[in-house]
């Protein structure tokens, strides 16, 4: 069936002439017709837009004119990616309403390089969650268990992978965003370095942490996603203008002597029994390919947690104080007076997590409390990069779980906002430190959950990074497995 093939396979059968655009965008359609309902990853498709273009590049194929080098090849965007005339509600009521007046640069990349948007997937509301659980308009669930949570915050994005309803997809990475819910649908999902893709158009959560990276069935997929959306972007301060090196990782050699480092730290309380043993099995895999595993110390990263959750809330309540009744998003109806209409606004259009953040953040930011919170994270933040900076000279990548257990039941973790934070422990600290990470399938419990395992490297050094994933996806076969119930 033409929507289960990754994108290699699309392009094949696009070249050979076995199938045109068209074709492959109507067989995602109808597999999101087919399977939406059940999983719920798509807000809305684009089903229009998509086959006119899917058309024109058809017909530039029939006349021999250069296309890009993801032409036809259909892609499902995190409905916090702004799209010029669509809808932008970040999964929530203050913007359900929204139209965009313009498209993000990482979209319009994709576009240049002939990619085809199928539609908006849902995310947990202003893409803070862990669970995909805080949308204000549907739920969404794991493909592998449809009574277990997808992960979040691109909990849509990566369900739309997951189920086969899209190839790739774009999600957006503040704290483990777009690895933890790879791992918890069994794909792959890559957090580029910070400032690498351009965050022109993404709806800011913690500006100095978001970055936009990929979703994919397997490592190249990945890497020519990125590899189409990265790029140096005069629109955004924190776009860096250093070499973009060509990441076509398939004509690459694994990495002799890799060294991978193990944090001991990382296998204590609160790791699933099964998740470490698919860890340790993982392991033994990069030293029967010839890797050396050196143990590291990183003594800050017990804080991880801590340091994130007053710094990421902290920019949030900044970011966010935009929505306020009166030039966009929602307006209340009832209010006495201009004070009332922007408690009243931001009382009905924000959700009970996203409150919640903004009184954390505010609070961390106030008179009298910001040295004690917010300057002591962000000193909390440097030493955890120096952490890293320091595991570098020893070893190439830093190895760990993605998330400390598999995919949850929906609602087993909604009653405690501190469990469903600690889903981030492994992930968060690549996004404190600004360095790429990857999650890449490594396992199943005994119940058929998948199990992801993160590697991280130095910034800038995603070729590196995604040769020591392709390495271990070449030498296993987790990667191939799918959801039993995907068409």
């Amino acid at each position: 069936m033409i929507h289960t093939q990754n994108v290699a396979q699309l392009q094949s059968l696009m070249t050979s002439g076995e199938a045109t655009s068209r074709q492959i965008v109507q067989a995602h359609l109808d597999a999101i017709a087919q399977q939406n309902e059940r999983v719920g990853a798509f807000l809305e498709t684009f089903d229009e837009s998509a086959l006119q273009l899917a058309d024109q590049i058809d017909e530039k194929r029939q006349k021999g004119e250069p296309l890009g080098p993801l032409a036809g090849i259909p892609v499902a965007i995190k409905d916090n990616l702004c799209i010029q005339g669509e809808v932008t509600s970040c999964a929530s009521k203050m913007l359900s309403e929204f139209r965009s007046l313009y498209t993000s640069t990482a979209v319009q990349n994709l576009l240049d390089a002939g990619a085809i948007p199928l539609g908006r997937t849902n995310l947990d509301e202003f893409a803070m969650g862990s669970s995909c659980e805080n949308s204000a308009i549907q739920l969404t669930r794991n493909p592998w268990n449809t009574d277990c949570a997808p992960g979040g915050s691109s909990g849509g994005s990566a369900a739309a992978v997951a189920a086969r309803m899209a190839p790739i997809a774009l999600g957006s990475d503040t704290g483990g965003s777009i690895r933890q819910p790879a791992a918890l649908c069994g794909i792959v999902g890559m957090k580029p370095t910070y400032g690498r893709v351009s965050r022109y158009g993404l709806v800011a959560f913690a500006s100095s942490l978001d970055q936009i990276g990929p979703f994919a069935r397997t490592v190249d997929d990945a890497a020519a996603l990125l590899e189409a959306v990265w790029g140096h972007d005069d629109r955004d301060s924190t776009s860096v203008n250093v070499e973009f090196p060509s990441l076509n990782i398939s004509e690459l050699s694994p990495i002799e002597n890799l060294r991978i480092g193990i944090v001991p730290e990382h296998y204590g309380e609160g790791l699933d029994p099964e998740v470490q043993t698919a860890i340790d099995n993982a392991v033994q895999t990069y030293k029967e390919l010839g890797a050396e595993i050196v143990e590291l110390e990183m003594k800050h990263a017990k804080y991880g947690v801590a340091a994130y959750y007053i710094i990421a809330p902290s920019e949030a309540s900044s970011n966010l104080s935009r929505y306020d009744g009166v030039h966009y998003g929602h307006r209340a109806d009832n209010f006495e007076n201009l004070t009332g209409m922007y408690e009243a606004s931001r009382g009905e259009g924000f959700g009970p997590e996203v409150k919640r953040r903004i009184m954390i953040g505010a609070y961390a930011l106030s008179s009298g409390y910001y040295d004690a919170y917010y300057l002591k994270a962000l000193k909390i933040r440097r030493l955890i990069a120096q952490d890293y900076q320091q595991a570098f000279e020893k070893v190439d990548v830093v190895l760990s779980p993605t998330s400390p257990t598999p995919a949850f039941r929906i609602g087993e973790l909604s009653d405690s906002p501190l469990q469903m934070y600690l889903n981030d422990i492994y992930t968060i600290g690549a996004n404190l430190a600004g360095i790429p990470g990857i999650s890449i399938p490594a396992g199943h419990t005994g119940d058929g959950l998948p199990v992801g395992m993160q590697l991280l490297a130095p910034a800038y050094e995603e070729v590196r990074l995604l040769r020591a994933a392709k390495m271990f996806e070449s030498a296993t076969e987790f990667h191939l497995a799918q959801p039993a119930e995907a068409p």
